[in-house]
């Protein structure tokens, strides 16, 4: 039996049609499509899961029940897989203590590096952690942060006692904590806290008593110990260990963080900051950019540590070439965006020597400028020639045309996709007659006529993060393209700067559509809602029957349709309810109809099925929407946790679509997205311009540049190298531009059609 390839046969994965489809091993093979096609079904839910579930049954059954649960997909057979390395564009988030110098594992080199040759020495590589009780800042305990209650906050200082000088809910008039401040006999209640001496408002603060107060409350007398108002609140919130959301809210109010003085925010004790190597500490490295920081290696000279610094200087030579140079060891990984992540986590396995690996990305591209997507292709290649499997999940045709095999899945989405529609070379996919095909044949114009603004949005002094004091003019009435290379600054100028100056604009970003196995396509846009009522008043009944989630629900498996059954250390046996059919509804409910339907015969209707049954306005106008953002394939009640990428975003837009004489914001609209699928985007935002909103887009995809009226090139790089406004004005006279990694590839891609 030949092992060269991996063999997918009968393949049934969500909208997959019994696929069947050879892999060639130790090669890179692309995997694109529309989205909603049956990419991610077949790569990451069929192939990974199982190449993921054998590996796990290799364990015993004691370590299985510590391990994630992997059910088999939905499939006949699998043959030759190997090993899989996941790395996905989930967001790497974490706690505070979670850095991406951590992360990479380039901090631990550092410890080892300043134990070894750090003056004075004798500190252990352990020591240098700020995570480990020995380096760590006793006063931040290692978070660089303290947390301490905002005085402006919390107290009206134009207030007395009794009119509710103290703010927080739990401090309020008549309640316990209140009644212990103004019977203490320490202050008149009457008086303003602002007319308070200076000894008296310490006594509020952080005072004590030697006796205990006496305290009359609800019929209850009771002796209690007087404890400053700030002083209660830190003990009773700050140090606390774990609190409800609601309590969390209330908390952040009354809360600031600010740089721990002790340490200035480098989160490392005294002793380690005084370990020096050519007068700096630790926490002076991973203050530096990746890039900087590589440049200020190399100029060491410490032959008795080479190997160290050799390591070093390879995992920051890796970061910079992947287009993270930018960043900061010391920068949390909470903050980093879903591109990063999944950039991050190519590091750590770049200097792995492990082979006949199969490494498994969704889209890596996401979030890189057309400048670094270069760059990324050069690491894929260097994974496989390492001798290891490399499977992409991508749009960009850049990446497409390094791959050894390409897989195009189709023919469109959801219902109608999920088959193979062509496999081979990227030079035949560019003949072939397939929507990807198609696409790639024909390239999209630059604009001729931009639109003329009607006013003008202004941004004055902006200096977030990177930006260099960035005073810009954002033109209404039209499409704005805001680019640049990842770190440049759009965000901090787009998402902080221009937001918190005109904060009623619409944003559509990258953050996910959640929900939990109940969530779907109608209660995300709120068509569930009518429909219920529509129900209940055609049969005159509670509108509460029709919700899975309440009376209507089928009792077996409490509205679900699917019954869960864990196996312990074996895979969730998941299966139909037998009660109910997987319709979801009691029979009583179902037997009620709206123009000869049940509420399950409603909820499988496509959007377009359902805009043809269903003659109300306001039901008519999302399904509208859903069909103009090319969703109209999506059933009622599909589940969240069933849509691509895209579909998720092009959900969220469909929800916010019809406003007019608004400012829209988004956030790479383009990720996830197939090339037609980003005509079709274009399409709706031309759209929205014309109905006369604004609209402002953050993006690196050549064709959304290509259509805007007004383009803001930030750079000329990433991080400290970045932040100042490189141009403004035309797409054509972009490209008449120097300097701009954008004008350079917006005349490359125009050269190649």
């Amino acid at each position: 039996m030949s092992t060269e390839a991996i063999k997918v046969t009968g393949a049934r994965e969500n909208n997959l049609k019994n696929v069947s489809v050879a892999i060639p091993k130790n090669q890179l093979t692309v995997f694109t499509g529309v989205s909603g096609s049956g990419k991610s079904s077949l790569v990451f839910d069929t192939i990974a899961a199982e190449a993921q579930r054998q590996l796990n049954e290799t364990f015993t059954s004691f370590v299985r029940n510590f391990l994630p649960d992997q059910g088999r997909p939905d499939m006949d057979a699998i043959e030759n897989i190997s090993a899989a390395v996941v790395i996905g564009q989930n967001r790497l988030g974490g706690n505070p203590r979670s850095t991406v110098g951590t992360i990479t594992d380039i901090h631990p080199l550092l410890r080892l590096l300043f134990s070894r040759a750090g003056e004075p020495s004798g500190l252990p590589p352990s020591a240098f952690s700020f995570n480990n009780p020995a380096g760590m800042c006793p006063v931040c305990e290692g978070l660089g942060t303290i947390v301490e209650l905002d005085l402006d906050a919390f107290v009206d200082r134009t207030k007395s006692l009794n009119q509710g000088a103290l703010l927080h809910p739990d401090f309020s008039p008549d309640s316990w904590y209140w009644l212990s401040y103004v019977e203490s006999g320490l202050f008149n209640s009457d008086t303003a806290l602002a007319d308070f001496t200076d000894h008296e408002w310490q006594q509020l603060l952080h005072g004590e008593t030697p006796h205990k107060i006496r305290l009359s409350w609800q019929g209850n007398t009771l002796n209690v110990k007087y404890e400053g108002v700030a002083d209660k609140f830190t003990r009773l919130y700050i140090k606390k260990e774990d609190m409800s959301e609601r309590s969390r809210q209330v908390f952040q109010r009354f809360t600031r963080s600010a740089a721990c003085t002790a340490c200035d925010g480098t989160r490392l004790a005294p002793a380690v900051r005084a370990t020096r190597i050519d007068g700096r500490h630790i926490a002076d490295l991973t203050a530096m950019e990746a890039g900087h920081l590589a440049t200020v290696l190399a100029e060491w000279d410490l032959p008795h540590v080479k190997p160290v610094l050799n390591d070093l200087m390879a995992r920051l030579r890796h970061l910079v070439d992947i287009g993270l140079g930018y960043l900061s060891l010391d920068r949390e990984t909470r903050t980093l965006s879903g591109g990063e992540s999944q950039r991050i986590k190519i590091v750590r396995h770049l200097s792995s020597s492990l082979t006949g690996m199969m490494y498994v990305f969704d889209e890596p591209s996401v979030g890189l400028h057309a400048r670094d997507v270069h760059r990324l292709k050069e690491l894929l290649v260097k994974l496989r020639d390492k001798g290891n499997t490399v499977l992409v999940v991508e749009h960009d045709p850049d990446v497409m045309a390094i791959a050894d095999h390409v897989v195009d899945m189709g023919p469109k989405a959801g219902t109608l996709g999920g088959e193979v529609v062509f496999e081979g070379t990227f030079a035949d996919l560019a003949d072939a007659d397939t929507l990807t095909g198609r696409h790639l044949r024909h390239s999209l114009p630059l604009r001729a006529e931009p639109r003329q603004p009607t006013g003008t949005l202004t941004v004055r002094n902006a200096s977030s993060h990177n930006l260099k004091d960035v005073t810009v003019d954002f033109p209404a009435g039209v499409l704005t393209v805001v680019t640049g290379v990842a770190g440049s600054g759009k965000s901090s100028l787009v998402n902080d700067e221009f937001l918190s100056r005109y904060p009623d604009a619409i944003v559509i970003d990258q953050s996910s559509v959640t929900g939990s196995r109940r969530s779907n396509t109608a209660t995300y846009t709120g068509l569930l809602d009518t429909i219920r009522k529509l129900f209940a008043k055609a049969n005159g009944v509670s509108a509460s029957l029709f919700s899975a989630n309440s009376k209507g629900a089928c009792e077996n498996c409490q509205g679900l349709g699917m019954l869960y059954t864990d196996l312990a250390f074996l895979e969730t046996l998941k299966s139909v309810c037998e009660v109910c059919q997987g319709r979801r509804f009691s029979d009583d409910v179902l037997r009620h109809r709206l123009r000869g339907r049940s509420i399950s015969d409603v909820l499988e209707m496509t959007a377009t099925e359902a805009a043809d049954f269903f003659t109300e306005p306001k039901l008519r106008q999302v399904l509208h929407a859903l069909t103009e953002v090319g969703l109209d394939y999506l059933r009622l009640g599909q589940p969240l946790s069933t849509l691509s990428g895209g579909e998720c975003q092009r959900l969220k837009l469909a929800a916010d679509l019809h406003r007019v004489g608004s400012v829209y914001v988004l956030d790479e609209p383009t990720t996830g997205l197939h090339m037609s699928d980003t005509r079709r985007l274009l399409g709706i935002i031309e759209r929205l311009v014309d109905q006369g909103n604004t609209v402002i887009v953050i993006e690196h995809n050549i064709d959304v540049i290509k259509s805007a009226d007004w383009i803001i090139d930030l750079g000329p790089e990433g991080g400290s190298g970045g932040g100042r406004i490189l141009f403004e004005g035309t797409p054509a006279d972009l490209l008449k531009t120097e300097g701009s990694h954008t004008a350079e590839y917006l005349r490359r891609d125009l050269a190649s059609t």
